[in-house]
């Protein structure tokens, strides 16, 4: 699983980057030796390892259970401490991305789709269209992440290679893999289709007719 970035300048459920991570750190502390499967948080606890009264808490509790940090169980007072609450504990605390930055990544994106078309033969899939979306379409200076839509087709008979091709999944973890390891700011996002991108997008890039079969 990839590491999670949490950035400066944002503000999580109320608290900066770093006091967040400090206190779903000491959170897990309570867990240390317990299976991940049975840790488990009561909101008393959460209020002192966070330092918020009653109220706060109440809201930080249904802010981490709407995103998914936390589980509620039927009937008790505890919450089971989910794989994405130890994903903030454990993340990485960087800068923001600087939209200028931002802009030069997916010109690299586009460089990377173009060079995948035409050298990763052994791939069954091609890029169709790059499309920054989300964050990306913002006017603000600084981005949290850069949502990369990429549209895949099949790739035609007469430009696969003949020997030693790869399966689909393993085509569509080729692609994730090269994107991503372009920032760890970058959220890549697979499509058929353009429609199924978010709105609003930017096509970037989008292939020459018959790259796709």
């Amino acid at each position: 699983m990839r590491a999670r970035t949490l950035v400066t300048h944002r503000r999580y459920f109320g608290f900066d980057a770093v006091s967040l991570r400090a206190a779903t750190g000491r959170v897990l502390s309570r867990v240390v030796g317990l299976p991940r499967d049975r840790a488990r948080v009561t909101d008393s606890q959460l209020r002192v390892d966070f330092g918020v009264d009653t109220v706060d808490a109440r809201t930080l509790v249904t802010g981490m259970v709407e995103s998914g940090l936390l589980e509620p169980r039927a009937g008790e007072r505890d919450y089971r401490i989910t794989e994405r609450f130890y994903e903030f504990a454990a993340a990485r605390i960087v800068e923001p991305l600087a939209r200028p930055r931002a802009k030069l990544l997916v010109a690299q994106a586009v460089e990377l789709a173009q060079r995948a078309n035409a050298e990763w033969s052994r791939n069954p899939l091609v890029i169709e269209a790059v499309a920054p979306f989300g964050a990306y379409m913002s006017r603000d200076p600084y981005l949290d992440e850069l949502p990369l839509g990429l549209v895949v087709g099949n790739r035609p008979a007469s430009q696969r290679a003949r020997w030693r091709t790869i399966g689909k999944a393993e085509g569509v973890q080729m692609i994730r893999d090269a994107f991503g390891d372009l920032s760890t700011f970058v959220r890549v996002r697979l499509v058929t289709d353009l429609g199924a991108l978010p709105r609003p997008f930017a096509v970037s890039y989008q292939a020459e007719p018959g790259t796709a079969a």
